[in-house]
């Protein structure tokens, strides 16, 4: 029994030797990996930081989705002070959606940076 188990351990060290043989490539071939734990940094054709120009871009549409939701609650405020007590417009409640929208868009731009 015990020679049976030594004969199929040599032979899977064996294929595992070969694998690793066959595999072996030029290690200047290899692309660089980061370090565990950090994410490798992606550059741009212009050799600026992805990373940072996403940043960014999302702080240039946070800017401008803000201004629109201040604009958007104004104009709710208004229609609400318009209409009756029980009737509220179609355009009011679509104007409200698009609000909830925009705040979304802005949380999520914020939990990804």
């Amino acid at each position: 029994m015990f020679c049976v188990l030594a004969v199929t351990v040599a032979v899977m060290l064996g294929q595992v030797a070969l694998r690793a043989t066959a595999g072996a490539q030029d290690p200047l071939d290899l692309p660089s990996v980061a370090p565990l734990g950090q994410p490798r940094e992606l550059k741009l054709p212009n050799g600026k930081s992805q990373r940072d120009e996403i940043v960014k871009a999302d702080y240039k549409k946070n800017l401008q989705d803000a201004a629109e939701l201040v604009e958007l609650s104004q104009e709710i405020r208004d229609e609400l002070q318009q209409s009756d007590a029980y009737i509220v417009p179609l355009k009011t409640v679509k104007k409200l959606e698009d609000l909830e929208k925009l705040s979304r868009n802005i949380r999520g731009r914020l939990k990804r940076n």
